[in-house]
């Protein structure tokens, strides 16, 4: 056991360890977040609304490859974290390198299926005839760097957890500030557009990718990093990282499935509406990523508890897993208010940073901002409660709030609101699937709560006894 990790986890100030754990995921993730933002604003300017169609076409694989990097990243290090709080090395170290194993079988498996079947997929997206050749030109160059970007993202988890949210940081400031460098110089000063974009983005995940395995292999804290489970995997192991991840992966999962379908459903009635096939299919791409910007600080403060939460769940601090739910929740509740409010507020303000557009373009632009993200304010909850019970070892519970929102309401009602009411369907499928999901998670987390003050009140007993 690193002496500092159990130091950190176990005995600091709860307020202290999660700024220091949640500051450099937030960092890390908003770096990813900006750098698509700038990818779709230079593609905006240089190649047309029909290019932020094309990335928006294309927006399912990034949530494939982030499934498969919340199923190994999460599932790992909150298998990790829970055998540290144990004292468990020899197990913790299985894991981590368990988890790398599968890690890999999953990235190089997907993207050999998406290279041999590039085309079908894309159609399956719902790319039309115009947007086609951007779509396929940025894909097949952007496919080539998915290990990469699945390796580098999975293992921040893993650093993170090993207590080194810093280096965890510098890992995606790194890709990402080299690809906010080579964007303008590939798109505009070599006039390649979308290849452009596409090459800047590998390149960055490329160097992502190198400083990851360094630290993997030379400066990893709580053991001395070798292959021998990778070169024999513990299915044991592989199942339990399984059951942890697979709540958040789901929940990515389904968010495809979404997209796929909105991306069908927005070019059908869309066709049909004054908006036409591929306004629709802009805006919503260019809405979704400003969201992802403020979902990710969420996100990054969700990550940065899950340490915490595990290796004091593992340990049996309950007085510190209660305090950082509420103060985690709290972080999240600004955060989220915050984002409302510029939804609500600002939304031809900012859409018209991605480029300029007809008027039907900008009505569209508002109508999907203030109706579908109307539950901005609230959608923090699920979030944090989906990470929070990965991170106590209840991973059957995170799978069914995953699951809730995307695949039993909001899938269902993009598909059956747009027969009713035609494209505006659409823009309340979302904030009437939050309102169901919200209801079942707050069920299940003060639940969870109630249990933990359960065992906080008990344990005190015990120790007065």
């Amino acid at each position: 056991m690193n002496p500092n990790n159990e130091n950190i986890l176990g005995k600091n100030k709860i307020s202290l360890l999660l700024l220091k754990f949640s500051i450099p995921a937030i960092i890390a993730l908003v770096t990813t977040a900006i750098y698509n933002i700038v990818d779709q604003i230079f593609i905006g300017h240089s190649v047309g609304f029909l290019g932020n169609a094309a990335t928006n076409i294309t927006f399912p694989i990034i949530s494939i490859c982030t499934s498969i990097i919340l199923l190994t990243g999460i599932g790992t290090s909150a298998c990790f974290s829970l055998a540290l709080g144990e004292k468990n090395i020899e197990k913790a170290k299985q894991i981590i390198e368990n988890g790398l194993f599968l890690n890999i079988v999953l990235s190089i498996s997907f993207t050999a299926i998406l290279l041999l079947n590039i085309e079908k997929i894309l159609l399956f997206f719902g790319a039309t005839e115009q947007i086609m050749p951007y779509a396929l030109t940025y894909t097949k160059i952007t496919a080539l760097g998915i290990p990469y970007f699945i390796l580098f993202s999975a293992a921040t988890f893993w650093i993170r957890a090993d207590g080194s949210p810093k280096f965890a940081m510098l890992i995606t400031l790194v890709g990402g500030i080299a690809n906010i460098i080579l964007d303008p110089i590939f798109i505009f000063k070599f006039d390649m557009g979308m290849a452009g974009a596409a090459w800047a983005t590998i390149i960055g995940q490329f160097l992502s990718s190198v400083l990851a395995v360094f630290y993997l292999a030379k400066k990893f804290k709580s053991f001395k990093f070798d292959f021998s489970s990778f070169i024999f995997p513990r299915l044991r192991i592989i199942k339990h990282i399984f059951l942890l991840g697979m709540s958040q992966s789901m929940n990515q999962l389904g968010l495809m499935l979404v997209q796929v379908s909105m991306n069908n459903v927005l070019t059908y009635y869309g066709a049909k509406s004054i908006y036409g096939a591929e306004i629709p299919l802009a805006c919503v791409g260019i809405i979704l990523k400003i969201n992802i910007l403020f979902l990710y600080i969420i996100i990054g403060i969700s990550q940065g508890a899950q340490p915490i939460l595990g290796y004091n769940m593992g340990s049996k601090q309950y007085d510190r897993v209660m305090k950082t739910i509420k103060l985690a929740l709290k972080y999240d509740s600004v955060v989220s208010i915050t984002a409302f409010i510029l939804f609500q507020t600002f939304p031809k303000e900012i859409i018209s940073i991605f480029g300029t557009g007809s008027k039907e373009y900008f009505i569209f632009a508002e109508k999907f901002f203030r109706i579908f993200m109307f539950f901005t304010f609230a959608n923090f909850i699920q979030i944090f409660s989906g990470n929070f019970f990965s991170a106590i070892g209840r991973g059957k519970i995170g799978l069914f709030i995953a699951i809730t929102r995307q695949f039993l309401f909001l899938l269902p009602l993009i598909i059956l609101l747009p027969m009713l009411f035609g494209i505006e369907g659409v823009f309340f499928s979302a904030p009437t699937a939050d309102l169901l999901a919200l209801s079942i998670t707050i069920f299940f987390l003060r639940k969870e709560y109630r249990i933990i003050k359960t065992l906080e009140i008990e344990q005190k007993k015990g120790l007065n006894n």
